[in-house]
């Protein structure tokens, strides 16, 4: 927990993009497995832990100190991690120091009821900023300027890897990635995904300058209609659980279990998502009602139908279509 702790300390005071890139490539190079890998997940949003929320949290330190005194200081600091990381009356001598992995693979095992004394035990034997660190893993509420983009990047400089094969793999992996650690770090081959559903990277749209726009010759492009949705990849893997994933890589499947009913195909399909009615597309704020949810309703699938434009076919079965021009 100590390197993970000086990571995110780190992180949190540097400022620069690259600074945080060096920072990011120093831990995975002298982090063994699989301490580095749950990080690399606790700092790119794919760790949670049902057993312990943030009212666990709370509900611990005003365990610890009178409730009046604590909720002056969650005013004055405005974070909770922080808060109980710097207010917390420790009682050194009774434990030691976890790592990163015993605090994932205890919570991941433990009861709601059982966790509160777990994260007691862990809070009595750290320092503030570990403390700290051990309260941002465990809410995910990590918020310290480094976004899942950032964390690959960090990780193809440091593996000596182009970004874009490892974003390839990211979905089809599992924390704590230790077969992409292995690759990246010389020691075996690239992961074999196979027929897993994965994001494929995309070349996002930049403003073109007059000077960009003056030596085009329109003949060698399409232009696509910009309808009021999102850009959308439909994964279909035959028998396995099909996936949507978002222009940025997020899987949105969960909030749209109508559409994913419908993939019974064995293909990579690019297109848009939209919400339409009687054969008109419906404002973006119409999709924004289904975007996000952890739960949707019959009704709010009703409410609200979601359609895909397709424009292009990326894979047919294993076969990668990518390279072909679009007019092929």
């Amino acid at each position: 927990m100590r390197a993970f702790a000086a990571l995110i300390e780190g992180l949190v005071y540097m400022p620069s993009r690259n600074g945080k890139i060096r920072l990011l490539t120093d831990y995975f190079e002298h982090t063994p497995d699989p301490d580095r890998g749950w990080a690399l997940a606790a700092l790119t949003g794919a760790l949670t832990f049902a057993a312990a929320k943030a009212s666990t949290i709370r509900n611990l330190a005003v365990g610890r100190v009178d409730e009046a005194l604590f909720g002056w200081s969650y005013d004055f600091v405005g974070d909770l991690a922080e808060t109980v990381a710097l207010i917390w009356p420790r009682k050194p001598g009774a434990n030691r120091e976890p790592s990163i992995t015993e605090v994932v693979e205890e919570l991941r095992a433990t009861s709601r009821a059982a966790a509160p004394l777990l994260i007691e035990r862990w809070l009595d034997s750290l320092e503030a900023s570990e403390r700290f660190a051990l309260l941002k893993l465990i809410t995910g509420a990590l918020r310290i300027g480094v976004s899942a983009r950032l964390a690959k990047v960090a990780l193809a400089e440091w593996g000596g890897q182009p970004v874009d094969d490892i974003e390839e793999l990211w979905h089809a992996l599992e924390p704590p990635y230790e077969e992409l650690f292995v690759w990246l770090s010389g020691q075996g081959p690239k992961p074999e995904i196979g027929d897993r559903a994965t994001f494929r990277p995309l070349m996002l749209a930049h403003p073109l300058e007059a000077e960009d726009i003056a030596g085009l010759d329109p003949a060698a492009y399409r232009a696509e209609w910009k309808w009021d949705g999102i850009r959308v990849q439909v994964v279909g893997r035959g028998d396995r659980p099909p996936r949507i994933y978002s222009r940025s890589g997020d899987d949105v499947t969960g909030a749209f279990p109508d559409l994913a009913d419908t993939i019974r195909f064995h293909a990579v399909l690019d297109g848009e998502l939209l919400v339409a009615r009687d054969g008109a597309v419906a404002p973006f704020n119409d999709l924004q009602q289904r975007l996000n949810r952890k739960a949707i309703t019959a009704r709010m699938m009703e409410d609200y139908p979601a359609w895909v434009r397709l424009y292009d076919i990326l894979f047919e079965g294993d076969e990668d279509l990518r390279p072909l021009p679009l007019d092929a």
